[in-house]
């Protein structure tokens, strides 16, 4: 009894649902029938095209990817939209409108005047008594509510997959619109190695160089003082090995942004369980089967969860985080979730545009959910070819 409840409640929910659809289709197709001068409009084309996609999608559980901007699909869809949202609009608007019609007649039918009595609109009987009132009034409701079950939520689902087909790219925009992508991230890969060439360059110089030159000159002038002074010389050599000890260190930090010593020991499970167990919150890390990753994919990865946890250790005020690895054919896919409050946001140059940074040098994405209030999530989703 329970299941077919549910079920019942379910179908009640998705009819409910492509209704709500179908009478925006049919608002919308009116205001494009009348603005449609303004909306051929490229500056308006576009984003009115893009709300019905993003419309579209949500009837059918899709996501909606960006696209290419296309004038000439957009200008399809205005006249689309009027051919299709109009007659399915109208049909739900018959079938709703009926159904609430229905039920006030089937309460109210005593206020009509006895000379005139409210009739049926299906089947053509009127109604002056409470037995008609429950009885015939009642055949319609249930004839409605089967019809607008059966019929609103594939009426629905075909206007929406309409949508999306007249306004997807077409092979030769999506390939345009690869290169593009790609000449992007290629340029950022360029930037960000010369960059980090430049940080490489400058911790080896200011750093460990500085050291390396002070060692020899300590070394120089201790094998200058040890035929007259011992004791001098053996002080300065002391202090060589210090800086050498220090110098080894510097050295190790800087190997480490390159390429940490914990992948090689570790692996990227036992690297990731060392960074939760560092990290400044409560961290709960859960990794699926991986397989052979390459290791390009493993810094990424390990660099983007050190880059999220730190983020989320100092700006989120979260109580605990989340990392959860899997790998699903030949994409890997990293997400960071926590509980804190929110706003994160890549544009504003943070690490998190270094996590894209990286990701995009591999082919991969980086998706961020992070509405004010929490909780965020980071997505990064590599290919592991």
């Amino acid at each position: 009894m329970h299941g077919v409840i549910s079920k019942a409640r379910a179908r009640l929910v998705r009819t409910g649902r492509s209704g709500r659809y179908l009478l925006g289709t049919l608002m919308t197709a009116t205001v494009t029938l009348v603005a449609a001068p303004l909306l051929c409009v490229p500056s308006l084309a576009a984003p009115w095209a893009e709300r019905h996609r993003r419309r579209a999608g949500a009837v059918l559980g899709r996501p909606v990817e960006p696209r290419p901007r296309a004038l000439r699909r957009d200008l399809a869809w205005l006249v689309t939209q009027v051919a299709t949202g109009l007659p399915a609009g109208i049909l739900t608007l018959l079938c709703l409108g009926n159904l609430l019609l229905t039920l006030v007649v089937t309460v109210g039918w005593w206020a009509f005047p006895t000379s005139d009595p409210p009739r049926l609109l299906l089947l053509d009987v009127r109604i002056n008594s409470w037995a008609s009132a429950l009885t015939i009034n009642l055949a319609q409701l249930l004839l409605l509510a089967a019809l607008g079950a059966i019929a609103l939520p594939p009426l629905a689902r075909v206007h929406a997959r309409c949508c999306l087909a007249v306004l997807a790219p077409s092979p030769a925009e999506q390939l345009a619109a690869r290169v593009t992508e790609l000449t992007r991230t290629r340029t950022d890969v360029l930037q960000a190695h010369g960059a980090e060439l430049r940080r490489i360059e400058r911790d080896l110089h200011d750093g460990t160089q500085a050291r390396l030159v002070a060692i020899a000159i300590r070394l120089a002038v201790a094998g200058q003082s040890l035929p007259h002074d011992p004791d001098a010389a053996a002080a300065l050599v002391r202090q060589a090995q210090a800086e050498t000890e220090e110098a080894m260190t510097e050295l190790r930090s800087v190997i480490r942004t390159i390429y940490p010593p914990v992948l090689a020991d570790q692996g990227l499970v036992g690297a990731l369980g060392t960074l939760a167990d560092r990290a400044g919150v409560p961290t709960r890390v859960d990794i699926g089967g991986l397989g052979e990753v390459p290791a390009a994919v493993e810094a990424v990865t390990y660099f983007a969860v050190t880059e999220a946890l730190a983020n989320i250790a100092r700006h989120s005020r979260a109580t605990k985080a989340a990392v959860h690895v899997t790998r699903n054919g030949a994409m890997l896919s990293a997400q960071i979730t926590d509980d804190g409050t929110g706003g994160a946001d890549a544009s504003r140059g943070s690490g998190l545009d270094g996590i894209r940074r990286r990701a995009a040098a591999l082919d991969g994405t980086m998706k961020i959910s992070s509405p004010p209030g929490g909780p965020t999530t980071i997505t990064v989703e590599l290919p592991c070819v």
